[in-house]
């Protein structure tokens, strides 16, 4: 006889519940979390010092918050529910660049996430990625040969970074790499860690055409680390609200497209 499903514990069960409202909400004060969870502030500052310390949500004065920051990047849970219309937008432009036969390399951001849900329609494709949710988007995908990078698994970003990574993907030579990151101005572009800022320089190296795909909220910004110039890329597709200045600007280092929303 099998036995029954192991149930969660209550610790795990509120800790969800917290990430789940913060991630919802963008930031939420200590009060409002133990009204919501029905437990003392002391369990709660408890409970949200334990998230913090795996990289799920950040503290600062008053609260926690799931949002990004110059030197925290937000989790990828925050990131799958943020600027969708976007990140559709910036897929379906992407999509125009990939034929059937290609090698295309897909970093860990969720606006490539969109770009990789579409690959299925194309045809016969190569798929690098070290993000876990592209591998389980295109995993059972007959037409699509599916190789994923490994290394130190992220929880915060839900992917495979550090150094067994980089190495991994410095071995290939794609066709077509896309790529998004934090914060990008007219001239540069950047990251708040940078352990994902090596990876994402190992993959730029690899590919023979090198595309950056960005929503409105992530330009005229800056992050920690710098991450590439924008004179790198060979192709940045744009989507949202933009200052038409910063996009002339752009245009004077690299090619530029702006996604129709739809």
């Amino acid at each position: 006889m099998s036995s029954a499903p192991k149930k969660q514990s209550p610790r795990l069960l509120r800790q969800q519940k917290i990430v789940d409202h913060v991630v919802s909400n963008g930031f939420a004060s200590a009060a409002e979390l133990s009204s919501l969870t029905g437990v003392s502030l002391m369990t709660v500052h408890r409970d949200l010092d334990d998230l913090v310390t795996r990289g799920l949500l950040r503290k600062f004065h008053g609260g926690v918050s799931a949002q990004p920051s110059t030197v925290f990047e937000s989790s990828s849970d925050f990131r799958l529910h943020t600027h969708t219309r976007e990140k559709d937008a910036l897929a379906a432009e992407g999509l125009r660049m990939v034929a059937p036969g290609m090698s295309v390399m897909i970093d860990d951001s969720t606006t490539a996430l969109a770009l990789a849900r579409l690959l299925p329609d194309v045809g016969p494709l190569t798929v690098v990625s070290n993000y876990r949710q592209v591998q389980e988007a295109l995993r059972e995908v007959p037409d699509i040969r599916l190789i994923g990078l490994g290394g130190e698994y992220s929880r915060t970003h839900d992917s495979y970074l550090g150094l067994p990574c980089q190495e991994m993907v410095s071995s290939f030579s794609v066709d077509i790499v896309f790529l998004s990151t934090s914060a990008m101005n007219a001239q540069m572009t950047y990251h708040q860690e940078q352990e994902i800022v090596l990876v994402k320089r190992a993959m730029l190296e690899s590919a023979s055409t090198r595309v950056l795909m960005m929503d409105a909220s992530k330009v005229g910004r800056a992050a920690l680390h710098r991450f590439a110039p924008v004179s790198a890329f060979d192709h940045v597709l744009l989507a949202g609200e933009f200052d038409p200045e910063l996009v002339e600007a752009m245009r004077e280092h690299t090619d530029v497209r702006q996604a129709a929303l739809t």
